[in-house]
């Protein structure tokens, strides 16, 4: 079965290497290396796309639904699978942390999905989490995307920070360390050298949180 992503994988790849996507990834992915340094150990990518934040981490494993996707995840080294977030392939207890990028915008059953990450999770391990939060300028930019039908975010569903806290609270984790970014008009084209601050502040279009895997769930 064809996804939503398949014919939109190349263009959406191809976005960041142009000046705006380059900036735009570079600040994002050392917003998630402020609070990860390094992924050590086994490491997957829930959601994993055309692979560019698991291969600039270290990640070596990916899954996601889209073939198309998968096919770019491929050529940068990764170890694909083919699947749904809401019912990961994996056996209990695998990883020793796992990744979601932008991943749960794209999930009806967040709360599903937060449940199959500690399922396959090992007793100490992590999980980051990577968002553009609903209530930030950047987030309510891209809701009116959605609004006029933007062949990406039309299907996406922005989620506050709060709610992902939330989530992860009920469902087995424990809030570590946060870090955000993207301070700037979305519209805006971001600084070479991006301001990273702890905590997470209303004002920033990007958040990254890590989260550790608790003995029991809520």
């Amino acid at each position: 079965m064809q996804q939503p992503f398949d014919n939109l994988a190349r263009a959406y790849d191809t976005w960041y290497d142009t000046p705006r996507g380059r900036q735009i990834f570079e600040a994002e992915l050392k917003c998630l290396q402020q609070i990860c340094p390094a992924c050590q150990g086994r490491w997957l990518e829930i959601g994993v796309g055309t692979g560019r934040f698991a291969s600039r981490l270290g990640i070596r494993e990916g899954l996601d639904p889209s073939p198309g996707m998968l096919e770019l995840a491929c050529s940068r080294g990764i170890t694909t699978s083919l699947g749904s977030a809401e019912k990961l392939p994996f056996e209990e207890n695998t990883f020793d942390g796992i990744l979601m990028a932008f991943t749960l915008c794209f999930i009806q059953h967040p709360e599903k999905v937060f449940r199959q990450c500690r399922s396959v999770l090992k007793p100490d391990g992590q999980l980051l989490v990577g968002l553009i939060p609903a209530d930030s300028p950047w987030g309510k930019l891209y809701q009116e995307k959605k609004n006029q039908g933007h062949p990406i975010y039309s299907h996406a569903r922005f989620l506050t920070s709060d709610r992902i806290l939330a989530i992860a609270q009920e469902t087995g984790f424990q809030l570590k360390q946060t870090a955000c970014t993207l301070f700037g008009k979305p519209d805006d084209l971001p600084q070479a050298d991006p301001n990273i601050a702890p905590g997470i502040s209303e004002q920033a279009g990007f958040a990254a949180l890590r989260f550790s895997k608790t003995s029991q769930m809520e």
